[in-house]
């Protein structure tokens, strides 16, 4: 595992975010990871999806030896070769052959808020673009809603984040869904996950 990196919050949530999606999904399909970082969901959940093919992507190949080394060692030979994908793009990926197949899953975790803003309209579109006629879009990390305390550790973050860099902060959930709503999307279920996050399931509007 010389090339692997390592996230300890990507090591401690994957359980509970796995949770949610077993939940969701089918026994087989097609996804598509946005900004699989050091790429160790993407080991984990692909290799307990035997029956799914996952393809990862972040917006530079940095960490592309990491995703491969972590799929080498959790046996997930369905983990696709890495793409180089910025989803303020309007072809996807950004590099490489444009995806042809419709994805039946398109995961994003800890993007919205270390990305400039204009990334969650991107993200958004892609999707339409991408998704299978019942895919899902899922969207996982911490958020501002209206009318619900935050929590003081989201405050401090996103303090922190906007000290960092003034691009970046936790986003309104409300904000998010506008987003999601005018790319054709809604908001299909909204689970509460440890750390004051949440998980959001977004699919096709009828």
């Amino acid at each position: 595992m010389r090339l692997a990196q390592h996230s300890p919050a990507a090591e401690r949530n994957s359980a509970s975010i796995w949770k949610r999606l077993h939940a969701l999904l089918a026994e087989s399909g097609e996804a598509l990871e946005i900004a699989s970082g050091t790429g160790q969901h993407a080991a984990c959940f692909a290799a307990a999806l035997p029956g799914w093919h996952w393809q990862p992507s972040d917006w530079q190949d940095d960490a592309f030896g990491s995703i491969r080394a972590w799929a080498a060692q959790g046996g997930a030979a369905n983990v696709r070769e890495p793409a180089v994908l910025d989803v303020r793009a309007t072809r996807w990926p950004t590099q490489g052959p444009a995806f042809k197949q419709p994805f039946d899953l398109i995961y994003c975790a800890n993007m919205l808020h270390i990305a400039p803003w204009e990334c969650c309209a991107g993200l958004m579109q892609g999707a339409a673009r991408h998704l299978a006629p019942r895919g899902q879009l899922v969207v996982y990390g911490p958020y501002l809603e209206d009318g619900v305390p935050t929590a003081p550790s989201n405050l401090a973050f996103d303090a922190s984040l906007r000290e960092r860099n003034p691009d970046w902060g936790l986003r309104r959930l409300q904000d998010v869904r506008l987003q999601a709503r005018q790319a054709g999307f809604a908001l299909f279920q909204r689970h509460a996950m440890p750390a004051n996050n949440l998980l959001l399931v977004f699919r096709r509007t009828p």
